[in-house]
């Protein structure tokens, strides 16, 4: 069963993807804005299996890549190929889920690295709602209104998550271990357009945090039901507080209920697109995280909040070059000094 994560005292880390093709690179410039609190980046630039929802399609039942696009094989045994993972999951049978070198390049290069001066590793995976709104059927359906495929891809999705926090947990120096789920499509949650069921995210969510003994959290970068969300009890809740702190802040006694517990809140203040980068300074995001942090300090302790939080960018970094990364990601590690600077040791 997932567990807390020691609290990270405003501290400073990423989410996903980096513009870097090169792996070596992006691993450095990752240690030397994060060396406390590194993340394990992804390179969609490299190629396509290394981009959401393709990086981890490998054991789909039926999956198939064909021009460009990830869908089902009809002729495939669909039927056998779930029972498997319906299998393994039973089993906790996590090797036939490994990632390799072509779909996590950067995750094979961070094992060649040395962790003791950081407190904890983190790594991300698709998430089973992202993942199953993303991939459709031959009717051109998403799996994820099919119950059964619903059910099955929560089941890969926890594989592969626990594969990956006992990976992680070899790399040299390792303390403890974060599993976060990229899960945009949680935006959908209410909607009636894009409707999505909320008993099979708990199914899905229940499943994965009951196979992952480590930390395991949540990303979403739009808005979305938020008291339901701390409601699941993630170790870590990561978003866009850049654009939506304010729909965040409205849920304030479910938001201090959940840092109480040891929920941890990554406020994504640091725009990730170069181009909304390049309209901030260091000073308005000073006094946009001074803003939220005086809010929520009118309902508990300002100790509670800064332990529970932490500072990184709005989403992955896809866009631009390694070079403006590496501005974004130091923009964020200052943002976290500055904000920690006269905290009581």
């Amino acid at each position: 069963m997932s567990s807390w994560i020691t609290p990270p005292e405003c501290g400073a880390t990423g989410i996903g993807g980096l513009p870097h093709t090169d792996p070596r690179q992006a691993c450095d410039d990752v240690l030397e804005a994060f060396p406390k609190f590194p993340y394990v980046p992804t390179l969609p630039n490299r190629g396509l299996m290394e981009s959401i929802v393709f990086c981890d399609s490998a054991p789909l039942p039926g999956g198939s890549v064909h021009d460009g696009r990830l869908g089902i094989d009809p002729s495939r045994d669909i039927g056998s190929e779930m029972e498997k993972i319906y299998l393994d999951f039973m089993e906790k049978n996590v090797a036939p889920y490994a990632r390799t070198d072509r779909n996590a390049s950067a995750f094979f290069e961070m094992a060649k690295r040395d962790f003791s001066s950081a407190a904890i590793l983190k790594c991300q995976v698709t998430g089973p709602v992202t993942f199953g709104m993303q991939v459709v059927d031959a009717d051109r359906r998403p799996l994820y209104y099919d119950d059964q495929y619903a059910d099955v891809i929560s089941k890969m999705i926890a594989l592969i998550a626990r594969w990956c926090e006992e990976a992680m947990r070899q790399f040299s120096g390792v303390k403890e271990t974060l599993v976060v789920l990229n899960e945009p499509y949680l935006a959908s949650l209410g909607s009636s357009v894009v409707p999505i069921r909320q008993e099979n995210v708990t199914a899905g969510w229940e499943d994965i945090a009951g196979m992952v003994e480590g930390g395991i959290g949540i990303h979403c970068c739009a808005n979305t039901d938020w008291s339901y969300l701390m409601g699941l009890n993630p170790s870590f809740l990561s978003f866009d507080a850049f654009t939506c702190s304010r729909e965040l802040l409205l849920y304030m006694d479910d938001l201090v209920a959940f840092m109480e517990r040891g929920g941890v809140v990554a406020w994504g203040l640091v725009p990730a697109r170069p181009e909304d980068f390049s309209k901030v300074t260091p000073d308005s995001l000073f006094q946009q995280f001074s803003a939220i942090r005086q809010q929520v300090a009118d309902s508990c302790s300002d100790d509670l909040f800064m332990k529970q939080s932490v500072v990184t960018p709005t989403c992955g970094i896809q866009t631009g070059d390694p070079s403006q990364a590496r501005e974004i990601m130091g923009a964020a590690a200052a943002l976290s000094d500055r904000a920690r600077a006269g905290r009581p040791k």
